[in-house]
């Protein structure tokens, strides 16, 4: 008895094991984290994929979102645009301080930010474009990329579900 016993409870975890196993795998499939796609002035768009923002320098800053404080990680959005061939420093001066970024979100919201706000040879705000909150990924609500601007008093700004980042002109 105990033999037939023992049988039956080593069939009876190879099951289960067998069936968890195969939920898991059903429900741990991995959804491809979205690129950002980039439009420089007077150019076609292109994506940048998320292994290529990945390759950035990363940034921790703190900041309040809600009422609460929290700790977000990602990519200064300077050099996201950099990356598109967006210039800034000695270059940003006359006219081309009439050129901005519009933030587009999946939702279709958008935020503007004129380039000198995301110079770092304007000043020391640091705006980053975050993948993890807390250490952790961002939310479905919220990411997988969202703008973080720190110290403003209205998270008006701070753009979620990001997907695109368009260079325009106010001088046109």
């Amino acid at each position: 008895m105990t033999k037939n016993f023992l049988n039956a409870f080593v069939i009876g975890l190879l099951f289960f094991g067998l069936a968890a196993i195969e939920a898991l795998g059903q429900k741990t499939e991995v959804q491809a984290v979205p690129g950002v796609t980039f439009q420089n002035e007077n150019s076609k768009p292109v994506t940048f994929s998320p292994a290529e923002i990945r390759k950035l320098a990363r940034h921790t800053v703190k900041a309040v979102d809600h009422g609460t404080e929290a700790s977000f990680e990602g990519f200064a959005l300077a050099d996201v645009l950099k990356m598109g061939g967006v210039e800034f420093g000695e270059s940003l001066r006359g006219r081309r301080l009439l050129t901005y970024l519009l933030v587009e979100a999946a939702d279709k919201y958008s935020a503007l930010f004129a380039l000198p706000e995301l110079d770092p040879a304007f000043n020391d705000r640091l705006i980053i474009i975050a993948d993890k909150r807390d250490g952790k990924p961002l939310s479905a609500t919220d990411g997988p990329w969202r703008v973080i601007v720190p110290g403003e008093k209205r998270g008006a700004r701070w753009v979620r579900q990001v997907v695109g980042l368009r260079i325009l002109s106010a001088g046109s």
